[in-house]
């Protein structure tokens, strides 16, 4: 089948018209090429997004509460209430497949009053009394020292943990202020290490200029006796959050006598159900490049398959005269085939190797001018070069089959009149 003589005739049928071989074979390179450039993009977006996400645990649900909008038991509506640390405990108990509740408080932000002090130097940060369990919902690189611990927690300790930027602010360079105290809000509180969080939703900055420190000492400090700002809420991996947060909702309704219908009095951030929409939303983008790219590789398919119809119409007289000395249709059908599957293969070959140079091209200027919003490393993996060299091999045998078929059609005596 593959031997050198067949091999020689294909060469000098593809090459007898070179021009018109190489616009037949550019509507194949153009498909592939659309067709992996689409995959890429679409990939490019979809790093970018998740980036945005950053390392936060996306099974995550963070809540907090709101106007109360109906009366119930007596109680008005419009009513404000807290959230209590035996919420916590409830939650805990009464819902299965939880990783994490961690109950959290606030006090000002970094564009609020200068709330820290130290020395003579002054800042506007955000202060938030945590659980260490934070630090697995909302990660972030320790830079030196280390996070709060349970100890923290259990004795109160007046400890903090601040920002790359904070620090900045507050010391000097090469300052030593692993051991040093901070004033928040007129409360002494000792620095015990410092903290780094990746860039996510373009607000890398503003991420580094926050504290954090114990929630027991924050609520004693600060005077938040058992009351929790708002929780961040982690389910186990294959526990869906979205799936129990109503559970959760009834149990804080029920502890604050709120109208089971009030959908407004418990507000929250389903990040979990965001992230399933990003992926349904990529896994459309996906089968939309498949579907575009396909039907353009289409378009160049049935180039194939017309010339190689002209191609079989030209060599009319030579099937006739191979079918006369006893070549059987199934070897001429066969060398119709491997033509069109071998030019439908160079030609997507091509496309493939353009393709992976425009992808280098974008990641190298992408590098050069620095991180583009919601847009990273663009790429396509070895699965999708892999269903092209498929959807190749399927194309070339689909664009030969008819002009085979067309060649062992012709009678020979028919064939051999043919002028």
């Amino acid at each position: 089948m593959f031997n050198k003589d067949r091999w020689r005739e294909i060469i000098q049928v593809l090459t007898a018209n070179l021009f018109r071989t190489i616009l037949t074979a550019f509507g194949v390179f153009w498909g592939i090429l659309i067709l992996i450039i689409l995959l890429a993009a679409g990939k490019g977006l979809e790093n970018g997004i998740r980036a945005d996400f950053g390392d936060i645990a996306t099974n995550t649900m963070f809540m907090w509460t709101q106007k109360v909008t109906k009366a119930y038991k007596g109680l008005p509506k419009d009513r404000v209430f807290d959230y209590k640390v035996g919420d916590v405990a409830d939650i805990w108990e009464n819902v299965d497949g939880l990783r994490f509740v961690s109950p959290r408080n606030q006090l000002g932000s970094f564009g609020g009053a200068s709330n820290v002090v130290r020395g003579l130097k002054t800042g506007a940060f955000t202060i938030y009394g945590d659980y260490p369990e934070i630090i697995k919902q909302e990660p972030m690189d320790i830079t030196s020292g280390r996070f709060l611990n349970q100890s923290d927690i259990n004795e109160k300790r007046k400890v903090a943990v601040i920002g790359i930027d904070v620090r900045s602010s507050l010391y000097e360079k090469g300052e030593a202020f692993l051991g040093t105290y901070i004033k928040i809000n007129n409360v002494n509180f000792m620095v015990i290490g410092t903290y780094k969080k990746s860039s996510a939703n373009g607000d890398g900055e503003n991420a580094q200029r926050e504290i954090y420190v114990p929630f027991t000492s924050f609520s004693q400090a600060f005077n938040r006796g058992d009351s929790v700002g708002w929780m961040a809420i982690t389910a186990v991996d294959d526990v869906p959050i979205t799936d129990i947060k109503e559970q959760i909702f009834n149990i804080v309704k029920e502890n604050h006598k709120i109208h089971p219908d009030d959908k407004r009095a418990v507000g929250h951030f389903d990040l979990n159900e965001q992230f399933q929409r990003v992926n349904s939303l990529f896994g459309a983008l996906e089968l939309i490049a498949y579907f575009v790219g396909i039907l353009v590789l289409l378009s160049g398919v049935i180039g194939v398959s017309n010339i190689m119809l002209i191609v079989v119409k030209e060599r009319t007289k030579e099937i006739g005269i191979r079918r006369a000395l006893g070549e059987s249709p199934w070897s001429i059908k066969k060398q119709i085939l491997m033509e069109s599957i071998f030019l439908t293969i160079i030609s997507g070959m091509a496309g493939i190797v353009m393709g992976a140079l425009v992808i280098y091209g974008a990641n190298f200027v992408l590098e050069a001018s620095g991180p583009v919003p919601m847009f990273t490393n663009p790429n396509v993996n070895l699965g999708v070069v892999t269903v092209a060299l498929m959807i190749l091999i399927i194309s070339g045998l689909f664009a030969g089959f008819i002009p085979a078929n067309s060649a062992i059609k012709v009678r020979p005596i028919d064939a051999l009149r043919t002028e």
